[in-house]
């Protein structure tokens, strides 16, 4: 395959990751923050080192034939693991039952990735060999068994992933269902590269050639089903975004019928609000409640007067601070038509935001 068909997911995943960093700076005592931190980066790590160029690159600069096939091998291993331990942070339940899981999964294939190693010492491989390394090798000592045990380890990794994936579509919906089936999804077909990967090494085994099962259809298999699981997990996390921005829109469309009851007694002249605002995070007085209205919208509301405390009627803070009577809050009104509201005459000069 072209080194483009690598190099790009490789990209697009660090883009995703570069654009993560500064959350992962705030939050990284979330387990599932730092579950996400080590997934993507690993999963760009595994592109970038099995392109060809990469791998003829890494065999001249360590002196050894094909050392880039247990380190594309071990790569490809823990990005099985990182995910498994993904799926179970994401899906949360109790953190015992949680962290014995994780280190379970961890235990395992570290010493999966260990024994890939061990075997790659102990075997033969002198010829370099860059896009079929798997067949080409199939019947050399330790080599062999290294091969199928790395295609093992990630098969058990793809199903063990569905499963979890499968369940638990069962008890949601929207779309984190629509994720999760997705991720399903390309563990179907990262189930089909491993046994057309095997196939191709049985073959071997039986005298016959392959190889193109190997490194075509296989690494085909393969690229579609990491692009249905990236945006599997994507999709949630992009999706409730989008929705929460239309959501926000529609709360300021719907206060129309204020703006204009307003524009008829309070002299205004139009504010110009660039496109891209909608898009930036909401200030203090943003739309988060219905009757929330713009600042620059001179009112008194009542009942219960403005949410906001003078600088001097702030609570103390700190250990030692006295404990005041808690305040009476103004009630969340659930329309803005309902809202009543006292227009204070406003300067000539006034300014109001523009129109809804």
């Amino acid at each position: 395959m072209n080194n483009l068909y690598y190099y790009l997911p490789a990209a697009l995943l660090l883009v995703s990751f570069a654009m993560r960093v500064p959350g992962l700076v705030r939050h990284w005592r979330d387990p599932l923050v730092r579950s996400v931190g080590v997934v993507i980066p690993v999963g760009a790590v595994v592109f970038f080192f099995a392109a060809p160029s990469t791998v003829s690159q890494v065999n001249r600069l360590t002196g050894v034939a094909n050392f880039s096939a247990p380190l594309v091998f071990a790569l490809v291993t823990a990005g099985s693991a990182s995910v498994i331990i993904l799926m179970l942070t994401w899906r949360g339940g109790p953190d015992e039952q949680r962290r014995r899981a994780t280190r379970w999964c961890a235990g395992v294939y570290g010493a999966v990735i260990v024994a890939l190693l061990a075997l790659f010492a102990l075997g033969d491989a002198p010829d370099e060999r860059l896009r079929d390394f798997d067949t080409y090798y199939a019947t050399t000592p330790f080599i062999r068994e290294m091969i199928v045990l790395y295609v093992l380890a990630h098969a058990v990794a793809t199903v063990l992933l569905s499963v979890l994936c499968r369940r638990w579509a069962r008890d949601v919906g929207g779309l984190l269902r629509a994720g999760l089936v997705l991720i399903v999804a390309g563990g179907v077909l990262n189930f089909g590269y491993a046994v057309l990967k095997l196939l191709a090494v049985g073959a071997r085994w039986a005298g016959r050639d392959w190889d193109a099962v190997s490194t075509t259809v296989a690494p085909s298999l393969a690229a579609l089903a990491s692009l249905l699981q990236c945006v599997g997990f994507a999709l949630p996390a992009v999706g409730q975004g989008l929705v929460g921005w239309w959501r926000r829109r529609s709360r300021y469309r719907r206060l129309r019928p204020l703006w204009e009851a307003m524009r008829a007694v309070i002299p205004y002249e139009l504010v110009r609000i660039p496109w891209w605002a909608s898009w930036q995070a909401p200030p203090a007085a943003d739309l988060r409640h219905p009757g929330t209205v713009c600042a620059s919208c001179p009112l008194i509301w009542s009942p219960g007067g403005p949410n906001e405390r003078a600088p001097d009627e702030r609570r103390p803070t700190g250990p030692g601070a006295k404990k005041t009577k808690k305040r009476r809050r103004a009630p969340r009104w659930s329309s803005p038509r309902s809202i009543p509201c006292v227009p204070i005459p406003a300067r000539a000069t006034g300014t109001a935001a523009s129109s809804p």
